[in-house]
């Protein structure tokens, strides 16, 4: 099957037809155009990439803590009637997991260290309906979360801050104090560490203690639980559930989902996704537009052809066609490369982030700020379709005016000096 004359044209025109000078330099910036497309779609995907992989992997590690849906009293208090809020809420067909827990603030000391951290309460047997922290742990260290044996668990971050290890005692200043005759005395409960917990979640890591939901109530003069947490078929079904939730319960009780525990870092996250994307999509726009230049060199450089194509009965449409197709076939080719780009990299960033940070000896995720310290991606093709698609389509608005311009030129006017 024979190509249209247009396409074989447009095609020869990108590799720069006759070995001239000025066609090697036309040559140069065609490739110099293609090269800025692939750089500029292949940075986009690389990053997109790396922001979705970053979310989802902090997603993952924060649920691993924080269940989906938290239920708890306007004044901090313990449930009214903690069985009955938890036959309303396993009666929802969305809950499939649901617990009661404690959860308060309170100073962690030992020595000159004291650390302010988040103490939770919970049911070591009902507990991993609800998160998979508590299956994480090991055998001994659930164990050892007896009633009345006033065990904690802590985060690793924050046991090392304490220097504590496995064995060790504590000292928990508990908010409130204690009315004597001499003043308001801070009041003051020995705990044993009895294990730690790594999340990889450095925020939860370095503030939450566990302890056993009967000696929170005891310790800190509750008369239940001050809360329950629910686990759903659908985490991304958190918002609608919760709303339902809050609806048929009481109006004392307030409920708040996963989204909404962590609302300002997500939002974040969303705003600088977007925001990258605009600021890499003007790489690729200023890549594309490089394509004008490229046109209307070639069509200055090509009016004797253009003329005779004009005079062996070519159409105007059909001289535009030519270097539509031209500059198409650029944008195509680079799109094409920065697909290949941007996905290898993607796919391979947990090979190749690691080798660059040995070779220059730094780390780029600090755990401390970055809550993770390994590179993720996710590349997903609702970003890497619209990349492409963006990208051909600038690709294809750059060659219009010089396409244009080529289907006005005049064949008797070109062809007089010639």
């Amino acid at each position: 099957m024979q190509l249209p004359y247009e396409l074989l044209l447009g095609w020869r025109y990108t590799r720069a037809g006759r070995a001239t000078r000025r066609n090697g330099f036309i040559s140069f910036i065609s490739g110099v155009s293609m090269l800025g497309i692939a750089l500029g779609v292949g940075a986009l995907i690389i990053v997109l990439s790396v922001m979705n992989g970053f979310q989802k992997e902090v997603t993952d590690r924060m649920l691993s803590v924080v269940s989906h849906i938290e239920i708890f009293t306007t004044d901090g208090q313990a449930l009214p009637d903690v069985a009955r809020t938890l036959r309303e809420v396993r009666a929802n067909p969305n809950v499939v997991g649901a617990a009661p827990f404690v959860a308060t603030q309170a100073l962690l000391a030992r020595g000159d260290e004291m650390k302010g951290a988040i103490v939770r309460g919970i049911d070591p047997e009902h507990e991993n309906e609800v998160t998979d922290l508590v299956a994480a742990l090991k055998d001994k260290q659930r164990l050892r979360l007896v009633a009345g044996e006033r065990g904690v668990v802590l985060g690793a971050e924050l046991a090392r801050s304490l220097g504590v290890r496995e064995g060790d005692k504590l000292t928990l200043v508990l908010p409130g104090g204690q009315v004597t005759p001499a003043g308001v005395l801070p009041r003051f409960v020995s705990v044993n560490v009895v294990g730690t917990f790594d999340s990889g979640h450095f925020e939860y890591d370095s503030t939450l203690a566990l302890m056993h939901i009967s000696d929170a109530q005891r310790i800190f003069r509750l008369e239940g639980p001050t809360g329950v947490r629910l686990r759903l078929k659908d985490l991304h079904e958190a918002r609608a559930v919760a709303q339902q939730l809050s609806n048929s319960l009481s109006d004392r009780l307030l409920v708040r989902d996963w989204t909404r525990q962590n609302r300002t870092w997500f939002a974040a996250v969303q705003l600088e996704k977007r925001m990258m994307f605009i600021i890499l999509t003007l790489i690729v726009a200023v890549a594309a537009f490089n394509l004008v230049s490229t046109l209307v060199m070639t069509v200055t450089d090509k009016r004797a052809d253009i003329a005779i194509l004009r005079t062996l009965g070519a159409s105007p449409a059909s001289i535009m066609g030519i270097f539509v197709l031209q500059g198409a076939l650029v944008g195509v080719i680079g799109t094409l490369a920065g697909l290949v780009l941007g996905l290898g990299v993607a796919l391979n960033i947990d090979v190749i982030v690691p080798a660059i940070e040995q070779l220059l000896h730094a780390s780029f995720l600090p755990k401390d700020i970055y809550l993770i310290s390994s590179m993720p991606s996710d590349p997903r093709q609702a970003d890497i379709l619209p990349v492409a698609l963006i990208s051909l389509a600038l690709a294809f608005v750059a060659t219009l005016y010089p396409s244009w311009r080529a289907s006005r030129v005049n064949p008797a006017e070109a062809l007089r000096y010639e």
